[in-house]
């Protein structure tokens, strides 16, 4: 495919990831080396989903901005440079009907209009399943398009690791050895509810590095209903279990994720300006805490302290780890690599060695329901049962 123009867009979508700047920095200074000037689409797709060609009013260093070399400066920086935001202009879209409807696509034909004002010939995209969805319609409707992967949540189809997910789990886990040094100096447990929307990743990564006494995700929850009561009863005997084992403390991970199995009545319903419903507004970690408060009390006529608390922002834009710098500049070099080679309509991918690996777009989204396939952690995998070996098992029964 031959693009129109000689000069490509970079934009970052949804929620910030370490190493972001990484990527950017890296794809951007490939295509500079090779006269291929760039321009960074600030904050996502806020602006251009709205973009009218009768009446253009993006704005250069509000809107967008010409890369320069100065991007390298960016490499190790946290934050992002481009910024983000969560506008989702592929939303309406639900099949391939959908895609041909002129309501249903005018955010998506706005932003090519975007493209065609800046003379943009090709879009590098990073971010997440909602991002990767974005890109395909793009794709379906003609545009050259390249996708690199973002969530901490590394529950990303077609990648082992998506950058900046060991840097979560390395800021989660020093916050979660701290909070256990609290819970054993003062006799108490913490319930933490961590990240992850669909999977335990999170969870159980930094749960195992924090020694975390239970760690709790979807996986972990048998149908499509949280039985919570159970839940309850299951944390209440570790806590009595713990306490008859003269240890009278310790930190409990659960995901955000299993908000999503509880009860109808007991779900979310507000959600952001950009429909993504708000999982924290739950508090799943504080009607567990609450729960197990008063389930102690019953089984033991005595009290317990139990403080719950959610961690979230403070791993999402930390500074990143070595590991995650050059898998950052690794996919954004593979982005620039793949675009001289006119491969378009493909995710970056890594293999061992980190050799690079173009993954067409075909496989990680089901063209039926055109929803991105996720990837969550086997139940019965080596590293599901390596959480569940290092968990306190002492009353569970294998």
């Amino acid at each position: 495919m031959k693009t129109k123009y000689n000069r490509v867009g970079v934009l970052f979508s949804g929620g910030p990831a370490p190493s972001a700047n990484a990527v950017i920095s890296s794809v951007s200074l490939n295509f500079l080396d090779n006269n291929i000037p760039v321009v960074g689409i600030i904050r996502g797709y806020e602006f251009i989903q709205d973009f009218n060609k009768n009446y253009p009013k993006l704005r250069k260093e509000t809107h967008y901005e010409n890369i320069t070399y100065d991007v390298t400066k960016a490499r190790n920086r946290s934050g992002i440079f481009l910024r983000t935001s969560r506008a989702n202009p592929g939303r309406d879209i639900k099949t391939m009907e959908d895609l041909s409807n002129p309501e249903k696509n005018a955010r998506l034909r706005n932003i090519l209009d975007a493209f065609e004002y800046l003379e943009i010939g090709a879009l590098i995209s990073i971010g997440g399943d909602d991002t990767l969805k974005t890109a395909n319609y793009l794709w379906l409707l003609g545009f050259p398009v390249i996708h690199i992967p973002k969530t901490i949540d590394n529950d990303y189809f077609g990648i082992a690791w998506t950058f900046g997910y060991w840097t979560a789990v390395d800021v989660a886990q020093k916050i979660l050895l701290n909070l256990k040094a609290d819970a054993q100096a003062t006799d108490s447990f913490f319930i933490v509810e961590l990240m992850g929307r669909k999977s335990g990743w999170i969870t159980y990564a930094s749960g195992i590095a924090s020694e975390a006494i239970l760690m709790i995700s979807s996986e972990d929850i048998p149908g499509d209903v949280l039985n919570l009561d159970n839940l309850i009863d299951r944390i209440t005997d570790l806590v009595i279990s713990r306490e008859n084992d003269k240890k009278p403390y310790g930190v409990i991970v659960i995901s955000e994720g299993i908000v999503d199995k509880l009860p109808e009545d007991l779900k979310p319903k507000s959600t952001d300006r950009h429909g993504n419903i708000r999982l924290g507004e739950a508090k799943i970690s504080s009607i567990l805490a609450e729960g197990v408060k008063e389930r102690y009390t019953e089984k033991t006529g005595l009290e317990v302290k139990i403080t719950p608390k959610q961690v979230g922002y403070e791993i999402r834009s930390a500074y990143p780890t070595a590991f995650d710098v050059v898998m950052g500049s690794m996919l954004g070099y593979g982005a620039a690599r793949f675009y001289l080679e006119n491969k378009f309509g493909v995710m970056v991918s890594v293999t061992d060695n980190f050799d690079l690996k173009a993954v067409p777009f075909s496989e990680l989204i089901d063209k039926d329901t055109l929803l991105t396939k996720l990837r969550s952690v086997p139940k019965g995998s080596d590293f599901f049962n390596l959480k569940d070996r290092l968990q306190y098992r002492n009353i569970f029964e294998e």
